[in-house]
């Protein structure tokens, strides 16, 4: 059965806030450690054609990348088998959300532990 838990137990406002902006200044310290550490630059060139960011929710990292175009959206799609290597490096639990261009491609939301990696395409 819930129990509400006592005001007096909950943080304090000023302690949320803090933890709020240590948060969003760990999320950008991530991208930019991701995007400085990719693989090859043509990585770089495609995450570049769109809108991407990471969040961190419930302790579970996220990269969510928004395309403007099919173009981009494919090549994104493309790329998600490196995309997955790489942020196992900054996280054991991850996700990849790409959003496709409004009314073109379908969302996707991939959990980065499910992926098969190459080697065990070539071994199947």
């Amino acid at each position: 059965m819930y129990q509400p838990v006592h005001p007096d137990d909950l943080p304090s406002e000023q302690t949320r806030k803090l933890s709020r902006i240590m948060l969003r200044h760990l999320e950008a310290k991530i991208k930019h450690s991701f995007y400085r550490n990719c693989v090859n630059n043509i990585t770089r060139l495609i995450l570049s054609s769109c809108h991407w960011y990471f969040r961190i929710n419930s302790g579970i990292l996220m990269l969510i990348l928004v395309c403007y175009d099919i173009e981009t959206y494919q090549n994104i799609t493309s790329i998600i088998p490196q995309l997955a290597k790489h942020l196992k490096l900054f996280a054991n639990t991850a996700i990849i959300s790409v959003t496709p261009p409004i009314a073109d491609g379908i969302p996707l939301i991939i959990n980065v532990e499910h992926l098969l990696s190459e080697d065990d395409y070539s071994n199947s």
